[in-house]
């Protein structure tokens, strides 16, 4: 697995390479507040960059974070049903009656 990923590294690291190569004109980029000024390929890859950790933000906050409290009520359960045994005749009053059926 770790020679599949490397491998995956060089072939990003090489893409980002031939974008920063291929577009070297300087861009202004004006955010409002702040202008910037850098090569188009640098502006592409921190636009890029941008959009992967807004993505894995609403990843954690849409998957991960609900998934977690589920967790944590699930483990909140088990440790109070293992804290709290059940009595004898808590646990026969939620077994079935095993008389005969009556007939109504």
């Amino acid at each position: 697995m770790r020679p599949l990923r490397l491998l995956i590294a060089i072939v990003f690291l090489a893409v980002g390479l031939v974008l920063g190569v291929l577009n070297a004109n300087p861009v202004t980029v004006d955010l409002g507040v702040v202008e910037v000024k850098a090569g188009l390929g640098v502006i592409l890859l921190c636009t890029l960059l941008a959009g992967v950790l807004v993505g894995a933000l609403a990843i954690v906050a849409s998957v991960v974070l609900p998934l977690r409290g589920a967790l944590r009520r699930v483990d909140k359960q088990t440790q109070t049903q293992t804290q709290k045994p059940e009595t004898p005749s808590a646990a026969a009053a939620a077994l079935p009656s095993l008389s005969a059926p009556s007939e109504t």
